[in-house]
Order: structure tokens, then C-alpha cells, then sequence
């Protein structure tokens, strides 16, 4: 049996229960800060910097001033757009600390693989009656492999289901050391189209498709495609990415992920502009079409996950 340390530590974001829709069953997803893409679509933003970042809701400012007071680099001043001089801000979150209407929120925190599983132990039964169990998101979990791979190893040592939401981008090493010890992996591949990845995500795609038929072979895996409007959904990006799918193993199933705008407030509470405001979620026409494009490839499809 795997030895586990249970002092192994991340950066958390968030932990969110009760899901159906990140893999069998009713499941906790456990969020990790850092990812290596920066999507245009990103709905969680703040998981994209591998440390804690400050969140500045202005419509919940009593404007009492004691952030400014608690903050030593001279960050917050009502003058700046955003509240924050983001330049100036070392996410310390001691302005959050003396925030009284919750205004200043510290989005991550320092974990270790104990506390985690003390809090997923209250949804232990949970998991038990529903068949679910724990999903791994982001952020990327691979920007912190060991911790996630310590984590997985201790829920399968409690014998709960373990799975991922994962871009795929990552070393083989870490990969070799996290994969084994899931259950299911939900992996993203958002184009086949090596100029138009880098476009809309910053990166290429030659990783992520080189990884994937290593993933493929360790575990179950499910292909997630963010529908995107202008950017992959089209017919021939479709497609090609069904027919990459073939080549891989484990895989039947491949997910369709309409677009949507549940992120885009986020943007402006980090005091940055969304990157696709003339963008509208596709209709549920064309979800359909897509639908029964990647299923005449001889794939399950499910819209939405």
C-alpha cells in the first residue's frame, strides 16, 4: 500500500459540494490554484495565478476605510478603478481579514492533505449512498501534482471515487505519479488546431494532445469540448477533434460544454476586462448538431457534462 503524506500541502480556492455533473454520483470538487492556459472564456479566473489572489466587490463597500489602514504596500486607494492597485497588492489578504461586509475576499488558501480530508469526510455519506466522490479541478490540478496525488491516495484510502477536470497540460512525470490513483479523468481538448489553441488559450495544444494518449492509457478518460462560439464550433474543428479521440484509449464518452458567461463578473472583481463580451452561448439547435456530429463518430455525447 501506498504510504500517503498527510502533511503534503496546496493552495486551495474552493471547495464545492453536492455536484452531479463532474462525475458519477453526488461529488465534492476540491479547486486548485494555477493553470498554464489563460482561456478567453476562463470562468474561474482567479484559479489562473498558482497563489492567493484579492477579490474586490464595490457593491458591497461600506467605504470604512480600514483595508486601507491594513494594507502596508498602499494598494487600496479609492482613486484607483478597481479599488486595488494590482501592481502595488501582495494578496497578503489582510485587507480581507479586516473587511466587515466581506467586500475583500482572499481567494485561496494554504491546505494540507489532513484538513482537506477532514472536510470531505462530512460528505462521506454522501458519497457512499449516491456512488460519487471527489473531483479534482482548477486551475490545472497538475500545477500541483504531488499535493493531488497525496490527496487522491488518501480518498482511496477512505474508498471514495476519485476523479479530475483537467486541461492536460503538464510533465510525464507528474502525470505518471498523480493519474494512477484516479478513477476518471475529464480531460479538455478545446481545438485540434495548433495557431488557433495558442489564439484563445496562450498555449499550444502539442502537449495536451501528446498527454492525452499517455492519460488515456492509465485511466478512463472522458473528452470535454468547451463549445465556444468563432472559436471551435464548427464542424470540421468537431470533428477533427473526434477523430483525435479515436486514437486514444479508454475513451468512449466526449462531453459538449455550451458556452457561458458565468465567470465574466469575476473579471472586474480582479480589476481586469473580460476577454469575450460580444460572445453569445450557442443555441440549443446547434448544441443538438454538434450532438449527433460526435455521435455519428461512434461516440457517447453528452451536452453539458
Amino acid at each position: 500500500m501506498d504510504t500517503i503524506d498527510y502533511g503534503a500541502e496546496g493552495i486551495v480556492f474552493n471547495l464545492q459540494r453536492f455536484s452531479i455533473h463532474d462525475g458519477p454520483g453526488v461529488r465534492t470538487i476540491v479547486f486548485l490554484k494555477g493553470c498554464p492556459l489563460s482561456c478567453r472564456w476562463c470562468s474561474n479566473p482567479e484559479s489562473q495565478s498558482r497563489h492567493p489572489v484579492v477579490m474586490y466587490d464595490p457593491s458591497s463597500c461600506l467605504h470604512c476605510g480600514r483595508c486601507i489602514d491594513a494594507c502596508a504596500r498602499g494598494a487600496i486607494n479609492p482613486a484607483n478603478p478597481y479599488w486595488i492597485d494590482r501592481d502595488k497588492c501582495g494578496n497578503c489578504g489582510k485587507c480581507a481579514a479586516v473587511c466587515p461586509a466581506g467586500a475583500l475576499v482572499l481567494k485561496g488558501k494554504s491546505m494540507t492533505v489532513e484538513e482537506v480530508i477532514r472536510e470531505l469526510q462530512k460528505d462521506e455519506t454522501v458519497f457512499r449512498r449516491s456512488g460519487g466522490g471527489i473531483t479534482l479541478s482548477g486551475g490545472e490540478p497538475l500545477m500541483q501534482a504531488k499535493f493531488s496525488a497525496e490527496l487522491l491516495k488518501a480518498c482511496h484510502a477512505h474508498g471514495w471515487h476519485t476523479a479530475v477536470e483537467t486541461t492536460g497540460y503538464g510533465s510525464e512525470s507528474d502525470i505518471r505519479m498523480m493519474f494512477p490513483h484516479l478513477n476518471l479523468v475529464l480531460m479538455d481538448i478545446k481545438s485540434y488546431d495548433r495557431d488557433r489553441h495558442i489564439q484563445n488559450t496562450g498555449v499550444s495544444n502539442e502537449i495536451i494532445l501528446k498527454n492525452a494518449e499517455l492519460i488515456s492509457r492509465i485511466t478512463q478518460t472522458v473528452i470535454r469540448v468547451p463549445v465556444i462560439p468563432g472559436f471551435n464550433n464548427g464542424d470540421r474543428e468537431i470533428t477533427n477533434i473526434c477523430k483525435f479521440a479515436k486514437t486514444l484509449h479508454n475513451v468512449q464518452t466526449i462531453h459538449l460544454l455550451p458556452y457561458h458567461t458565468y465567470g465574466e463578473n469575476k473579471y472586474s472583481l480582479l480589476g481586469r476586462e473580460y476577454g469575450m463580451p460580444e460572445i453569445s452561448a450557442p443555441s440549443e439547435e446547434e448544441m443538438q448538431h454538434l450532438k449527433e456530429l460526435v455521435e455519428q463518430q461512434n461516440f457517447r455525447c453528452i451536452i453539458g457534462g
